[in-house]
């Protein structure tokens, strides 16, 4: 940036109001969550630094940029040093320190874009490439953003415009955008909205516990660990401040299923989150929403709304006489922020990089406090389990895998869209269901898990997509993600472009990933270095990375190489 001084910069009168705005917004400092944030010290929270991601989002939606004056209003408000700020300003993707073209595009080249000629979407601009935009069942997606008029989605439609149900008469997480969706209150109340709620306020945390553990459900954004455990640990936790937050970052390539939840149903999000806050002691909840998804984060400001106009958020909730409030987190571009201690991190107004653990976000999470942190899919089973009671709720689905799950399918399949099946379901039945392979193509590859997860032949298309199944197949379930690929497919371009993806959004903090990322993407690009010394940097990056991003980088390379595609 050799034009831009951000230590030297003054605020214009524009700046200053914009900042001052953003502060006067009741959500926003003068919110009652806020300042709960502050009682007691708890840990970093010493004024109101966690404001800082949304306040750069201010001048970012306001004036196109992250201009140096406006950062220095911005950071005099806070009482946040300048350089930290320019730190966590600069980390995100979507956010710009340098002045911006008069429209910006943001074109996504990743696994499933770039199978598809995409042309201009209808947009002028200047572009640049882009990461997986979470837009998989379109055959081309762009992030736009005009200085003044903020950020917008733009999509070309290739199959399926809304949601698909596997099995529509068994639907459980997906009944209600089956139906048309309930993006109000008044449509989620008429098809038994908020029920779960008055289940979980009769029955009480015990009541509720209890169920989660019987149902066997377990985490559906990628680690797959025991959901009642976690929601135990932060109830039984003995200090009196407890945060909630819906992990709602997903930016797995390959992977939109929680945005189709949030743009359809947001309520049963609200719902969800609510029952975890009542149910664990904490009357604070986040979501923490990826910042490419526009709709979504709108739909759910809107339902956080009317839930507060109807008495279902509040100092009140449902007539309980607890109080629970949810706070909206937009992130920036960085997919590194799924992971839940960088999540954390973005949230308290500092740079999304993950921390070592232990200690646990269960023990020592946000703002140093007891946090429960769950995906967007996981929290609305919550709701399933307490309409139907656990033992109903685990009748389907394997034993160790109870359950039904949503697929996401993309790529050169007859009907992309969210499936919702059985855990255990075969990957041939669940292809089949979505129309099979594109008319006229032949199956060459299969994509399962994302960058994160690894390729499937079609020699192997009775594994059975439940976490016993895959595991004893050496593959993961990872997000839900199902990517086809077929003969057409340079599979070589495929894993590069993967590579590319972890060298790109690597956080930078640890060596392993750091460095290992970035090697890969060149061996794989061909640009040196032999493809045995992949091995190598396999098992560093696998056994040394501090987080899931660096433990998974490799993946896709060693599923490549098992297979012969490199």
């Amino acid at each position: 940036m050799p034009n831009v001084h951000f230590g030297n910069g003054q605020p214009t009168t524009r700046e200053q109001e914009i900042v001052e705005q953003f502060l006067l917004e009741p959500e926003r400092a003068t919110h009652a969550l806020s300042e709960r944030v502050l009682v007691g010290g708890p840990r970093r929270a010493t004024g109101i630094r966690h404001l800082l991601l949304p306040g750069l989002w201010a001048l970012q939606d306001s004036v196109g940029w992250v201009s140096p004056g406006g950062l220095k209003a911005l950071c005099d408000s806070l009482g946040v040093p300048l350089a930290e700020a320019y730190g966590v300003a600069t980390f995100y993707e979507l956010l710009q320190s340098e002045p911006p073209p008069e429209v910006l595009i943001r074109q996504c080249d990743d696994i499933t874009c770039m199978l598809f000629s995409s042309g201009n979407l209808g947009v002028e601009g200047s572009r640049v490439g882009s990461s997986c935009l979470g837009q998989c069942d379109s055959s081309a997606a762009a992030v736009v953003q005009r200085p003044g008029h903020g950020t917008a989605i733009v999509t070309e439609s290739v199959g399926a415009s809304t949601p698909v149900v596997a099995a529509p008469a068994g639907a459980r997480l997906l009944r209600r955008i089956f139906n048309g969706g309930a993006t109000t209150i008044a449509d989620y109340r008429s098809v038994g909205g908020y029920t779960a709620l008055e289940v979980a306020i009769e029955i009480g945390s015990s009541g509720v516990l209890g169920a989660i553990q019987q149902s066997g459900l377990r985490g559906r954004g990628g680690a797959a660990f025991p959901t009642g455990a976690k929601w135990l640990a932060v109830a039984d936790s003995l200090s009196s401040t407890k945060y909630v937050i819906a992990n709602a970052d997903e930016s797995e390539p390959g992977t939109f299923k929680d945005r189709v939840l949030m743009e359809q149903d947001p309520f049963a999000l609200i719902e969800a989150l609510t029952i975890a806050g009542l149910t664990v002691g904490a009357d604070c909840g986040w979501i923490y929403i990826r910042g490419e998804y526009t709709l979504s984060y709108a739909r759910i400001k809107s339902a956080i709304s009317e839930a507060h106009s109807t008495g279902f958020l509040g100092a009140d909730v449902a007539g309980s006489g607890r109080p629970f409030d949810i706070e909206v987190r937009r992130g920036g571009g960085a997919y590194v922020c799924g992971e839940e201690t960088a999540l954390l991190q973005s949230i308290e107004g500092y740079r999304g990089e993950p921390r070592s653990k232990p200690p646990y976000p269960t023990s020592d999470g946000l703002f140093g406090q007891p946090t429960l942190i769950n995906n967007v899919e996981t929290l609305v089973n919550v709701l399933e389990i307490l309409h139907q009671g656990p033992a109903e709720w685990r009748s389907v689905g394997s034993a160790e895998s109870p359950g039904t799950r949503l697929f996401c399918l993309s790529g050169h399949v007859a009907r992309p869209g969210v499936y919702e099946h059985p855990m255990g379901t075969t990957l041939g039945r669940v292809l089949s269901d979505a129309g099979g392979v594109a008319a006229g193509s032949e199956l060459q590859m299969i994509l399962l898990g994302g960058a994160a997860g690894g390729f499937v032949s079609p020699e192997q298309l009775h594994v059975e997509l439940s976490f016993e199944g895959a595991r004893s197949a050496g593959l993961s379930l990872g997000s839900g993600a199902i990517v086809v690929f077929d003969a057409s497919v340079d599979l070589p371009k495929v894993v590069a472009r993967v590579a590319k993806f972890f060298a790109n959004e690597s956080c930078g903090k640890c060596v392993p990933c750091r460095i290992g990322t970035q090697r890969q993407m060149e061996i794989v690009a061909g640009r040196s270095g032999g493809l045995r010394v992949l091995d190598d940097l396999d098992q560093v990056m696998t056994d040394s990375s501090i987080c899931g991003l660096g433990q998974a980088a490799s993946s896709l390379v060693r599923s490549a190489r098992n297979l012969g595609v490199i």
